[in-house]
């Protein structure tokens, strides 16, 4: 049994030695910088004041035109080219001129260059020199599935001096992404090396998942080898512990007995990253339970003066089904909106909301199962707490016996389903992989200088890995070359 564990750590710790190395080294770097993404403070700061004047039809004019027969959400922003209404449903999203009810696809380079235009220079960025440069299904940045429903995508650069290149939607006409020169390098040495996330791989979503969790699960054993041999090979010498070999292969007992336990968690929580649904549950609210949520919204009856009802100060509005009720959520900036029943009227002589109250989200939980407790909002400090689509905004909690369930107060959506299975795979995979715990939360420096420490020791106890494992191979062939010479 020894001579079995020998021989598979040996060869599986010569294959994966560098991915080791390299899974270390890059995860130190995605902590400082992250995957490239526009930030709902970027999204909004990018939007204009919407134009009531041209919005000739309602949201539920549009709904008909789009011909989506499942929708549950719609919103309306202001374009370069007027306001557009952007219907979601389940199985699609469609877009639609407000003042004709045509189609907003965006199909030309001139059009998606200057919605980019429009963005940029409302954030303020530098559009002299803007261009657009491609139409893309994929490249190296929108990769992510999130990106399906908007390709193909329009990429513009700006010529600024950070680099920046804005991403349009074809489906939408919306900027959807932003990425810099600094966060495309400092990722080429992060995120895209660390997720092994070439584009050619990554565009075919199942082959890479199962690349990368097969990896990782049979690095995982090399490293469970590992702690085993290492843990027998202590010996005790003159009344203290110490390690049998020397040179290399000391340093490599040494270092792995002291990061054992995080490269162990490290490694298996990585795995874990990839389970989608194979050993815990996904986390996601059933196609049935999105639907009672929903309720059955009466979209026909909204009348087509709702458009014109919205503020002068709105920069976004969205119209969301819940618990059977139509709300309108008029977005006046990053850290601001207000909140409406659909039909409301800006005068209306009632207090202005700017949240769903917790007695709405009760009501609803009570259709997803009985017995569901009051809902309550969650505390920053909470070890499940998660954000919300706006700062300060509350994320409400039901609990329905052994399920609980998170709605985003500022617009009704589920944001998870937590059951005992998924609450555990919060600790496996968030608390062991990224430290996500409340203790270090709450000290950001404290917490970056464990990772950089953890993942600094990890570095070093592969690196040595990467020195006996060449050494190995370099005698091994050595031998091979003499053997065949005789």
């Amino acid at each position: 049994m020894m001579r079995a564990l020998i021989l598979v750590h040996r060869w599986l710790g010569i294959a994966f030695c560098l991915l080791f190395a390299m899974w270390f080294a890059t995860g130190i770097v995605m902590h400082f910088v992250a995957f490239p993404a526009l930030t709902d403070r970027e999204r909004v700061e990018g939007l204009e004041s919407i134009d009531a004047s041209r919005v000739a039809h309602g949201p539920a004019d549009a709904v008909i035109a789009s011909g989506i027969k499942d929708p549950t959400r719609v919103r309306l922003l202001e374009r370069s080219d007027g306001p557009v209404y952007l219907v979601s449903g389940a199985s699609a999203v469609d877009a639609r001129h407000a003042a004709d009810l045509s189609s907003a696809a965006v199909t030309s380079e001139r059009l998606a260059l200057a919605i980019a235009l429009h963005h940029a220079s409302r954030r303020g960025m530098n559009v002299a020199g803007a261009k657009f440069v491609e139409l893309a299904r994929y490249d190296q940045w929108t990769v992510p599935n999130g990106f399906d429903s908007h390709r193909p995508l329009y990429r513009i650069a700006l010529n600024d001096r950070p680099a920046t290149e804005l991403y349009v939607s074809s489906t939408t006409g919306e900027v959807v992404l932003d990425t810099t020169r600094r966060e495309r390098w400092w990722n080429y040495a992060g995120s895209v090396t660390h997720w092994i996330y070439p584009t050619g791989l990554r565009r075919h979503a199942a082959a890479w998942a199962l690349t990368v969790w097969t990896l990782s699960l049979v690095a995982l054993i090399a490293a469970i080898t590992g702690a085993v041999l290492g843990t027998v090979r202590i010996q005790m010498a003159q009344g203290r512990l110490a390690s049998p070999y020397g040179g290399w292969h000391a340093w490599h007992h040494v270092l792995g007995l002291i990061c054992m336990t995080f490269v162990l968690t490290w490694i298996f929580s990585g795995w874990l990253s990839l389970d989608q649904g194979r050993l815990f549950s996904a986390g996601k609210v059933t196609e049935a339970e999105a639907t009672a949520i929903a309720g059955a919204p009466a979209w026909p009856a909204l009348s087509t003066q709702e458009g014109q009802r919205i503020s002068t100060q709105a920069r976004g509005v969205e119209w969301f089904a819940f618990g059977g009720k139509i709300y309108r959520r008029e977005r006046i900036a990053f850290d601001r909106q207000r909140l409406f029943l659909a039909g409301a009227e800006l005068s209306d002589a009632r207090p202005e909301r700017v949240f769903l109250t917790p007695d709405e989200v009760s009501a609803v939980a009570g259709r997803l199962a009985s017995g569901c407790t009051t809902a309550v909002a969650v505390g920053a400090d909470d070890d499940y707490a998660l954000a919300a689509g706006m700062p300060g905004a509350p994320v409400y909690r039901s609990i329905c016996g052994d399920v609980w369930f998170h709605v985003d107060g500022t617009n009704g959506a589920a944001l998870e389903k937590l059951d005992a299975s998924r609450r555990a795979y919060r600790w496996f995979y968030g608390a062991l992989h990224t430290l996500d715990i409340p203790s270090l939360a709450a000290r950001p420096t404290l917490r970056t200088a464990v990772i950089v420490a953890l993942c600094g020791c990890g570095l070093a106890f592969s690196l040595t890995g990467v020195v006996i494992g060449w050494r190995r191979l370099r005698s091994q062939f050595g031998r091979i070359e003499r053997s065949n010479a005789l």
